[in-house]
Order: C-alpha cells, then sequence, then structure tokens
C-alpha cells in the first residue's frame, strides 16, 4: 500500500564550490602530492622535515652526553688499571681527587664541543628547508672564521694547552709549583687561565698558552735536605760517622719512620775555602718535608756537637763608605 508514496533521501549538505567537505578532504590526501591543495603540500612539506630535523638533533645531543658524562664519570670513580688487567688501588685521596676533577673538566669539554656542533648542523638543516641559500652564508661565515682565527690566536693557544695540560696531569688544584717567575700553590685550574698563590700571599692569573715552563713539587717525592759546615783541620771519617749515626736515629724515629720513602744518606756536596759542606738528606712527600728537615738538622746538629766538633758560621762583611 505504501508502495506508491515516495521514499525519503539523504543528500549530503553540498559545499559553496558544489562538493562536500569531506569529499574535499579525502581527496586531497588521495591525490598525487602535485594534484594536493596548497596548505596540505605546506604542512607535510618543510614544517614536518623542521620538526624531525630538530627532533633527531635534540635525541643525539642527549645521547651524546649521556655516552659522555657515563664515561667521564666511570674514569673518575674507578680505579685505574696497568695493561695486564690488574687493577691497581689508588691509595692517595689526593690524586683520586685531582683524577676525577680531571676526568669531568675534559667531560665538559667535550660536551660542549658536541653540543656546538650539533646545534650548528640542525641550524644549518633548518635554514635549508625554509629556502635559505647557504652559500653565502657559508662564505662570510669562512671569512670571519678566519678574522676570528686571526684575531683569536692567543685565546685558542691558552684553551689547547689547558686541555693538554688537563689530560697530561701537568699540575692540580693545591700542588705546589714553580713556573719561571712565580712559585707557588695551585688554586684554580680552568682551560683558559691557572691561578697561583705565591708565599707571599698575591694571587696570580696565569695564562695557560703563556707557561713554558713548569716544576711541580707535589707529585712525587721531594727531597728534605740540612747543611753542615765543618772545617777542613776536622776528620772526614768522624764526621761522617757522626752524620751517619744521625741519620739512623731520624730513621728510627717513631713520628719520623712513617712519612720516609728512603733512609737518610750523608754526602759532601761543596768544597769552599774554609770548610767542607756536609749535606743529610732524605726522601719524603712535600707536605711532610718540614718536619724531616727539622729532624735531620736536629739530630745533626746534636750528634756533631756531642763529638765536639764546631761548625763553621757564614761571615758578613759590611763595607761603609768613608765619612766626607
Amino acid at each position: 500500500m505504501l508502495d506508491h508514496l515516495p521514499r525519503a533521501t539523504t543528500n549530503p549538505t553540498p559545499s559553496p564550490t558544489g562538493t562536500s567537505v569531506g569529499d574535499e578532504i579525502g581527496d586531497a590526501l588521495t591525490k598525487a602530492p602535485g594534484e594536493r591543495s596548497g596548505w596540505v603540500d605546506w604542512l607535510v612539506g618543510a614544517p614536518l622535515r623542521i620538526v624531525v630535523i630538530i627532533v633527531i638533533g635534540i635525541v643525539l645531543l642527549v645521547v651524546l652526553r649521556r655516552i659522555i658524562a657515563s664515561f667521564t664519570e666511570r674514569i673518575a670513580r674507578e680505579p685505574r688499571t696497568d695493561l695486564g688487567g690488574a687493577l691497581l688501588r689508588v691509595t692517595n685521596a689526593l690524586e683520586d681527587e685531582r683524577r676525577a676533577g680531571r676526568a669531568r673538566t675534559l667531560g665538559s669539554v667535550l660536551r660542549s664541543t658536541i653540543s656546538i656542533v650539533i646545534g650548528s648542523i640542525v641550524v644549518m638543516m633548518v635554514l635549508n628547508e625554509l629556502g635559505v641559500n647557504l652559500a653565502p652564508l657559508l662564505a662570510s661565515a669562512g671569512v670571519a672564521g678566519v678574522a676570528l682565527g686571526f684575531g683569536a690566536q692567543s685565546l685558542v693557544k691558552d684553551f689547547l694547552s689547558g686541555i693538554f695540560m688537563l689530560a697530561e696531569d701537568q699540575y692540580g688544584v693545591g700542588d705546589t709549583v714553580s713556573f719561571v717567575d712565580v712559585t707557588g700553590t695551585v688554586e684554580e685550574v680552568a682551560l683558559r687561565v691557572t691561578k697561583v698563590r705565591d708565599l707571599d700571599g698575591t694571587l696570580w692569573y696565569l695564562r695557560n698558552g703563556e707557561i713554558l715552563r713548569t716544576g711541580n713539587l707535589s707529585q712525587g717525592w721531594v727531597r728534605a735536605m740540612a747543611d753542615f759546615r765543618v772545617p777542613y783541620d776536622v776528620d772526614t771519617n768522624h764526621v761522617r760517622s757522626l752524620l751517619t749515626q744521625a741519620a739512623e736515629e731520624t730513621a728510627a724515629d717513631d713520628d719520623i719512620s712513617p712519612v720516609l720513602l728512603a733512609p737518610p744518606e750523608v754526602f759532601v756536596v761543596e768544597l769552599t775555602d774554609d770548610h767542607l759542606l756536609y749535606r743529610l738528606q732524605a726522601r719524603t712527600n712535600l707536605s711532610d718535608r718540614a718536619a724531616v728537615v727539622r729532624a735531620l738538622r736536629t739530630r745533626g746538629l746534636e750528634a756533631l756537637t756531642s763529638g765536639g766538633i764546631k761548625l763553621v758560621t757564614a761571615n758578613r762583611l759590611v763595607v761603609q763608605p768613608p765619612r766626607t
């Protein structure tokens, strides 16, 4: 009965151009790249590639920085190994601290270098995606780099010297060092300058590129020496026996023996017009040298005095100008 009634039909709302919005989006996504609309090409083109470049750069930077940080921390915390693989335990806490500081400083330099390199590459790739011609930019950067290189030669020299100085462990914070004109204690070591405080309390700023010769008194051992001037008319064998006895007593001292790295020795080091210069010396650490010197000097003087030997004193001749 209802077959003769017209059926309702649903037609999509026509767009102003005669097609539906859904049809436009579907056609835009299914068309070939050359047939898509402009805004779709722009969206899936340069902006998407720029985002991908930035994301890859950030991920690569984070991964490399973590690898460098992990490697440097491992060097700073673990003891050194020899070629055979046996562990060499470092018992000196100062050496551990210096090695850790040196490793972390070099790690900081590597992380900064990686950040600059990856950042520069990402910026150039983004500019290329934005349609910027990189040829004039690279040419200008090359000219500017040459000019900057000539103008900053001393700065580059300071940084390279600082890197090699840290890598070779020439000196560290707390070391007593002697440069050409400055002798003192190192208070800070950086890539460009080294801060040294001398015996008078003056703080010196030394550029690493200008440090040509360095004497480190804190690495390894130093000699503690005590000198005695004895007249020529005294029997040499008698003097040597007395000083040898003093050296043995010093080595047997419970306070001095633990800090000695070798038994004390007796030498004749100088011949002058009126005396022989005898020397008591022993190997020790820099921090203990003053105590060892005092012990050698005291026991040597006591031994010579008990043997009836008078030492030669340094005479000073003062010449006064004639009165007018």
